[in-house]
């Protein structure tokens, strides 16, 4: 609650001083005038002398809840309506058997598909959607807003559910081809690989050139150490070995995509590398958002107000009555 007139509370300090003022009045004013008072003060006293008080106790009372009245107090109901104009963003996940290489923990994969859904919720009002690609390309899960959706179906995924291969062009024109035709202000295509393109029927400069064409920003990331990763690969007689691959990006393949469509790309040689990548990218891809309020107020004054008056009425009432003082 707040008071739309709060000086009036200033009138409040008054009030004590009124009060000593008619307590004061009220000895010093006597009633009937006797010659001797002696035998008036020897009589028994009954109930009356001990509440004679009692109307100027309500006559503050009554100003209080009067000043209180007057200061007009009041309910503010707050209404917020937010509107969004969010960024539609199609994550392009490198699923090929190179991403299981550990270095990152435990793996590439997994280190990808942990910051991509932290990503994910750390996005308001944006649509997102899910392409993974090896050999080929598949739409994982359309544009949506449904995050819980988006990060169960990206928990469904993985190594080696797709033929082997890293069709980077093709997964990049599979994305173009789902976000093209919306109506997002701004439209960005996330690469995450760690390979060179080396299958699909597709170029991945092509592809970028499309999709600089269709206002499409792509952002790469290149994922792997520099030199040579630990791999874990099955031997003849039914166990594993861990042996050192070498990493083989296509650096200047994916810088190319990323300039021609006025993104940038990135290379992360480690876990928290990656999740800064996103953040720098969640950074330059913000959600416009639009805030309006709207304030409702409510006078509440009544509710001093008729009190004020109720306590005034049993004044008059006491005054002319049981507490009368004469003459």
């Amino acid at each position: 609650m707040e008071f739309a007139a709060p000086w009036w509370l200033l009138l409040l300090a008054v009030i004590p001083f009124w009060g000593v003022w008619r307590w004061w009045r009220m000895r010093r004013s006597g009633g009937l005038r006797y010659s001797n008072s002696g035998a008036a003060f020897a009589a028994p006293r009954g109930w009356r002398p001990y509440i004679a008080g009692m109307p100027v106790v309500i006559r503050m009372a009554a100003m209080t809840l009067g000043i209180l009245a007057l200061a007009r107090p009041q309910i503010r109901d707050v209404t917020q309506e937010h509107y969004a104009e969010g960024v539609d963003i199609v994550l392009v996940l490198d699923i090929s058997t190179s991403m299981r290489a550990e270095d990152f923990r435990p793996n590439r994969f997994e280190a990808a598909r942990s910051v991509a859904a932290e990503f994910v919720r750390g996005r308001v009002s944006d649509r997102i959607g899910l392409i993974v690609f090896a050999g080929k390309a598949y739409t994982q899960t359309p544009l949506t807003l449904d995050y819980a959706f988006l990060l169960s179906m990206l928990s469904e995924v993985s190594v080696g559910e797709i033929e082997d291969g890293t069709a980077i062009g093709t997964a990049l024109a599979t994305a173009v081809n789902r976000i093209k035709d919306t109506d997002a202000k701004s439209k960005v295509i996330i690469l995450l690989t760690d390979g060179q393109n080396n299958r699909g029927e597709v170029d991945p400069v092509t592809a970028s050139e499309v999709a600089a064409t269709l206002g499409v920003r792509i952002y790469a990331v290149g994922v792997g150490a520099y030199g040579e990763a630990p791999y874990v690969v099955n031997t003849p007689f039914g166990g594993t070995r861990r042996q050192m691959i070498p990493v083989e990006i296509d650096e200047d393949m994916l810088r190319s995509v990323s300039e021609n469509t006025g993104g940038q790309y990135f290379r992360a040689t480690n876990k928290d590398a990656l999740r800064n990548i996103y953040t720098e990218i969640g950074e330059l891809e913000t959600s416009e958002i639009e805030t309006l309020t709207y304030t409702n107020y409510e006078d509440r004054y009544t509710r001093y107000l008729w009190p004020a008056l109720l306590l005034i009425l049993l004044e008059l009432l006491l005054s002319s009555t049981i507490l009368r003082r004469f003459p």
